[in-house]
């Protein structure tokens, strides 16, 4: 099913009717403030099982990352330092990955690798979803098999492709198609491990 939202002011009821598809352990595409991206209550271990499965990827190998609406609840799933945090406060909400070591709230899926990626997207209606959730959202790319183009920006051509892995794509725009740039604070320095989208404020 394919839901128009518009990033300026996401209408409440259709908030709150996502949310309560992720409660049910339901998976959604979404837009960021980057990619369209695919994700799920990033608490609920079946529904990230399940995005694994049709994305292909093995959680004990892969990074996975989550949204998160604000830095205010950051510590219940990461050890973040005083200085990382700092510097994603001066960054965030934006195109930024930062990958952090686990705490232990985060489900047993997320400590194989010991680091998640945390984003806060430049994007209300992600942004919102988390909010009224409570919970973080896993989050992964929407790629394409498209050789030029390494993401689909097109939210009915993504429905197309997803109708049938997925309970819900939310049109929010044309999707972008440079994904997060990506920092690596699992030790003291932090270091840039993919440039994307975001320029890093230091």
């Amino acid at each position: 099913m394919l839901v128009k939202i518009y990033p300026e002011n996401p209408n409440s009821k259709e908030i709150d009717w996502v949310t309560n598809i992720l409660k049910d352990g339901g998976i959604i595409i979404y837009p960021t403030d980057t990619v369209y991206a695919i994700g799920c209550d990033a608490l609920n271990v079946r529904a990230v099982e399940r995005i694994c499965r049709i994305k292909n990827i093995n959680p004990q190998k892969a990074n996975l990352s989550i949204i998160c609406y604000d830095l205010s609840n950051l510590s219940q799933y990461v050890k973040v330092s005083n200085s990382h945090f700092k510097l994603m406060k001066k960054n965030l909400p934006g195109p930024f990955t930062f990958i952090l070591p686990t705490n232990s709230n985060l489900p047993k899926i997320y400590k194989n690798r010991k680091t998640v990626g945390i984003r806060v997207p430049d994007n209300n209606i992600i942004r919102e979803i988390v909010r009224v959730l409570g919970n973080p959202v896993l989050t992964t790319s929407v790629r394409d098999e498209d050789e030029i183009l390494e993401y689909t920006t097109d939210p009915e051509l993504i429905a197309e492709k997803y109708k049938n892995e997925v309970n819900l794509i939310i049109d929010g725009g044309y999707g972008g198609i440079e994904a997060s740039t990506i920092i690596d604070c699992s030790n003291e320095i932090p270091v840039i491990i993919r440039e994307g989208k975001g320029k890093l404020i230091i």
